[in-house]
């Protein structure tokens, strides 16, 4: 893309010479935005500074340790499309980044900018690609499209602006052949009684049944599959609402980190009457696992794959059990998930130590949230969620009712966590639908509102 390569040969092959119309430009000294700093876009990070590259990049949940330890600066969005001379995409197509590429990213970014999106073709809003691509803005390299194949007649594939590929990212004989190779690989695990880490159709074994099935294992297979059936039912059955309680955690917790320098060091609080040996945790931090993860990745994380996911990312969950007085029928009292040397504001503002700690309980068969830091709420954990730090004092519930309201949004909730009156206080507004992003622009700019996040649970 940056020699006109591709443009270059098609003119060659019409018997054309058109050596001053392919004038490209070298990529030494050159700025480099990497777009999702995952496995991928880390290593191609890598490869582009032994290019001569500047090399910068953004994502939200990515550890700035493992960028730091490569030279690369972590920036906003914002910043980072703006400096940009190459932006290359490697983000996963979730919520938060679906059409993120929109006008107005392009009206950010400086004219003659290279985009290559290898990534997901649903992260660029194509329309809009297209207009940047008709006024100069950008010229564009795609392996990916919202629709595959996409549309023979359409304009963004037929642009002379734009080399494209008909996804063919992992289309080389040697990652066809690692591919054959991962899966004879764990074909011989499954049959030697390995954790099939992929699997999709399959509950996790924890080493708590391996442990105590191992006897009913040896008088054959007739006599260990009800065992095991029974007892994950079992588990099932008794944690289930917990089961989602652990889960909607995880999911508030990374979303409260957005902006932040990942996720890196997780710890699980189980208060219980019942001992640790009693209480079987195994799927409830598979849960956690799945929200902190999943809704900032492609990963599908499941029972099978969590514990694996966890490690390959970089993720160390640790687990404390806390003893409590009264009746060990009632499995759990509450669930704690506490996110260590977190660095965004939300953090800072709420804890001394620069954590995101939320907890949560069962209440009347629902997650219900019950702190945030060290400010109370009772919010339940449905739906989405608007939550603002702000100070407490007269007429702030009203400001930022007035503007939902108006967006005909409507309010299931609100609940007003403090510590000490007309101090700080974190609110917590259930609401029904998702208000727009200029609605929600204005309930920042509330002067009282010192930070807020819109929550999807």
């Amino acid at each position: 893309m940056a020699r006109n390569i591709a443009q270059a040969d098609v003119s060659m092959k019409a018997g054309k010479w058109q050596r001053s119309k392919y004038v490209g430009v070298s990529l030494v000294g050159k700025t480099l935005a990497v777009m999702g700093f995952g496995k991928v876009g880390s290593e191609v990070a890598r490869r582009a500074k032994g290019l001569g590259m500047h090399v910068i990049a953004h994502d939200p949940y990515a550890p700035a340790d493992r960028a730091r330890a490569i030279g690369v600066d972590l920036l906003t969005f914002e910043e980072a499309v703006s400096i940009a001379d190459f932006i290359s995409l490697h983000m996963p197509l979730t919520p938060a980044t679906s059409r993120i590429f929109s006008d107005q990213a392009f009206s950010q970014m400086k004219k003659g900018v290279r985009i290559v999106n290898v990534a997901r073709g649903g992260v660029t809003d194509e329309e809009a690609l297209v207009r940047a691509l008709d006024s100069g803005i950008v010229c564009s390299a795609l392996d990916v499209f919202t629709e595959e194949p996409p549309p023979k007649d359409s304009r963004l594939v037929l642009h002379e602006n734009v080399t494209v590929t008909p996804h063919l990212g992992a289309s080389t004989a040697e990652a066809q052949e690692g591919v054959a190779i991962e899966v004879a690989e764990a074909v011989v695990g499954a049959l030697k009684g390995e954790l099939a880490a992929t699997a999709v159709n399959t509950s996790m074994v924890p080493a708590e049944l391996k442990d105590c099935s191992l006897s009913a294992f040896e008088h054959g297979v007739e006599d260990f599959v009800p065992f095991a059936h029974d007892y994950l039912l079992s588990v099932l059955t008794e944690l289930a609402l917990f089961v989602t309680l652990s889960e909607k955690l995880g999911r508030l917790g990374v979303q409260l980190v957005g902006g932040g320098n990942g996720v890196q060091s997780v710890k699980v609080t189980y208060a219980s009457a019942r001992g640790p040996d009693d209480l079987d945790t195994w799927m409830l931090r598979a849960m956690i696992t799945k929200g902190l993860i999943e809704l900032i990745s492609s990963v599908f994380i499941n029972l099978v794959n969590a514990d694996f996911t966890a490690k390959q990312r970089g993720l160390r969950i640790t687990e404390v059990h806390i003893l409590l007085d009264g009746s060990p029928e009632n499995p759990l009292e509450l669930i704690q998930v506490q996110i260590a040397n977190v660095e965004s504001k939300f953090a800072t503002a709420i804890s001394d130590s620069g954590e995101i700690k939320v907890e949560g309980r069962v209440k009347d068969r629902k997650p219900h949230l019950t702190m945030i830091g060290s400010f109370g709420v009772d919010a339940s954990m449905e739906g989405s969620l608007i939550l603002c730090r702000q100070v407490d004092q007269p007429g702030m519930i009203g400001s930022v009712g007035n503007i939902i309201g108006e967006e005909n949004v409507n309010v299931s909730f609100m609940s007003v966590g403090r510590i000490t009156p007309r101090k700080q206080a974190v609110v917590t507004i259930g609401v029904d639908e998702e208000p727009r992003k200029e609605a929600l622009k204005m309930i920042g700019e509330i002067p009282s509102v010192e930070e807020f996040v819109f929550l999807k649970l």
